[in-house]
């Protein structure tokens, strides 16, 4: 295999058997309580060591996502919005981004709200200083995320979004998923990226558009690439890399495409693959 760009021709050490590492945030990196543990600090610390580049491929839009980079040292690229946008963390501007076009988004659950009754609806505002805004109703899967409620589903489409999220009073992710996927047809790409959490976003727009393009800038190819997530929203990401690791807490979908399934993101899964490919001394 060639090595990657990014790269010495001739390095003086061997290059790493996966040059870039792109993990998913919640459910995979992250703990429940938004932590990033010491283990897995060191461990992708230890894979920097060696020539590998670690890239976060989230469904959380830019600004919901600074703090964590700040947190991880601050600069680099990182994938946000499912995909939609490319976000240099070091300048704090997306290097590429990509609207649902609202009016397309106000048809698609139009037509999910006829089959099966009332949905209530949230937005990414796009841009480094976008906005979560929720409508009456929408209660935040993820309460340690900042959000806005606004008086009326209206107000949620006065400026560019780079998606949108929807729940049901009673219907099941996979349920609403499904129905979703049922109707929208090309008008969006629907996705389920945890909890309570089924989302709008571009039609074509998938983790996996944003991993390549981040990978173009890094000089990364695909088979160089593994990718750890929890959810469906990582499948594409998961075809698109030539390894992908599921957390034992993942959705059953996507376990049954994964390579591998390491441990919980609350035991560390992504440290106990990374402490095996990069071991003490591997530089």
């Amino acid at each position: 295999m060639a090595a990657p760009t990014a790269y010495a021709a001739v390095p003086a050490y061997p290059l790493p058997a996966y040059a870039l590492i792109a993990t998913d945030l919640d459910g995979t990196l992250l703990r429940g309580d938004d932590t990033l543990s010491d283990r897995s600090r060191a461990a992708l610390a230890r894979a920097a060591v060696a020539g590998a580049r670690h890239l976060v491929v989230t469904g959380r839009p830019a600004p919901r996502v600074r703090p964590l980079l700040d947190d991880l040292g601050g600069g680099g690229l990182a994938v946000c919005g499912q995909g939609a946008q490319l976000y240099d963390a070091g300048a704090d501007r997306l290097l590429w981004s990509v609207t649902l076009d609202r009016e397309l988004a106000e048809t698609a659950i139009g037509k999910i709200e006829a089959e099966v009754g009332q949905v209530f609806a949230a937005v990414d505002q796009d841009g480094v200083d976008g906005l979560t805004l929720i409508e009456p109703g929408y209660l935040m899967p993820h309460p340690t995320l900042p959000a806005v409620r606004v008086p009326d589903r209206r107000d949620l489409f006065a400026e560019p979004i780079s998606k949108v999220l929807l729940r049901h009073p009673y219907l099941s992710d996979d349920e609403l998923a499904a129905a979703a996927r049922s109707v929208v047809g090309s008008l969006a790409t629907v996705t389920m990226s945890g909890p309570g959490t089924v989302e709008l976003q571009p039609c074509g727009i998938t983790k996996a558009t944003g991993l390549a393009l981040a990978a173009e800038h890094l000089g990364a190819a695909p088979a160089a690439t593994i990718a750890f997530g929890d959810m469906p929203n990582d499948i594409p990401m998961f075809d698109w890399a030539g390894r992908g690791v599921a957390m034992a807490n993942a959705h059953p979908e996507l376990k049954a495409v994964a390579d591998e399934i390491t441990t919980s993101n609350e035991d560390d899964g992504i440290a106990v693959v990374l402490e095996r490919l990069f071991p003490r001394g591997s530089r």
